[in-house]
């Protein structure tokens, strides 16, 4: 048998700890003396005790623990179980990664709105042009809710371009417009290519709609665009004109690093 103190530095946790899950039942000495009180425990719960401890580092409480080191895992089990929890994690993790990217974005916005100017807005008659490409619906025309839409959507453009050996005429274009039977905010995403005149098996023929638009230009990352389309929407209001919800994307330069980008951004008025 070895002590308290010897479990503790084997595996790694506090004295404090063993006591507490002796008193919960979680982990019981092999032997306490009478006399001192002192807890031994034999070699082979140390076994038990690291089941616990990687279980409880994993989330799990501590009634849950006791629930599944009761059942007598196999090293099997055991494995899959913390794989399945190793996955959860690995999500979450994603998940708040993801929000703490939307959240710079929106500090950066906040940040810019005294530095908004409207001295780089022009406005354009577009006239309309006939597109390939795949489209889809997102929840509303903000960049996190385009952009899990919009991506996956480019590799398998390229893919039917490249089997079709057709070779964009210009460059990609990304086109929104509301979409009010998929909800109040939703709009219907295009993302497009010219190519002339020919059909391309595995995509649609997208007809992009003429009129006016407002524009800018906008550096960088696609996450920082909405304060470009915030530019655009002030400005066209500020001139008694009317936004009609329509926008588009014209990328013009983009590389390996999205903070070289170089993004023309539309939205569409009328008078």
């Amino acid at each position: 048998m070895i002590t308290i103190g010897d479990l503790a530095s084997l595996a790694r946790v506090s004295v404090r700890m063993l006591r507490h899950y002796d008193a919960i039942g979680l982990l019981t000495p092999a032997h306490v003396d009478p006399h001192s009180s002192y807890r031994y425990y034999d070699l082979d719960q140390l076994r038990r005790l690291n089941r616990i401890v990687a279980l409880k580092d994993l989330g799990f409480t501590l009634e849950a623990v006791g629930r599944i080191v009761d059942d007598e895992l196999t090293g099997d089990d055991l494995r899959t179980l913390l794989r399945t929890r190793q996955a959860e994690i690995a999500a979450s993790i994603a998940a708040e990664e993801h929000r703490l990217a939307r959240v710079a974005a929106r500090i950066r916005i906040i940040e810019s709105e005294n530095a908004m100017t409207t001295a780089h807005i022009t406005t354009t008659t577009v006239t309309p042009v006939r597109h390939v490409g795949l489209t889809a619906v997102a929840e509303s025309a903000t960049s996190e809710a385009v952009g899990p839409v919009i991506q996956p959507m480019y590799p398998q453009i390229i893919e039917a371009l490249t089997a079709a050996g057709a070779t964009p005429t210009g460059p990609s274009v990304a086109y929104y417009r509301p979409e009010p039977t998929a909800g109040e905010e939703a709009v219907r995403v295009h993302a497009t290519f010219p190519v002339g005149d020919v059909d391309i098996a595995g995509l649609a023929t997208i007809d992009l709609p003429g009129g006016e638009y407002a524009s800018i230009i906008h550096t960088g990352s696609m996450d920082t665009v909405d304060s470009a389309y915030q530019q655009l929407n002030r400005w066209v209001t500020d001139q008694g004109l009317h936004l009609t919800g329509e926008g588009r994307e014209i990328y013009l330069e983009m590389s390996d690093d999205p903070a070289d980008w170089v993004t023309e951004v539309q939205v569409a008025f009328t008078r």
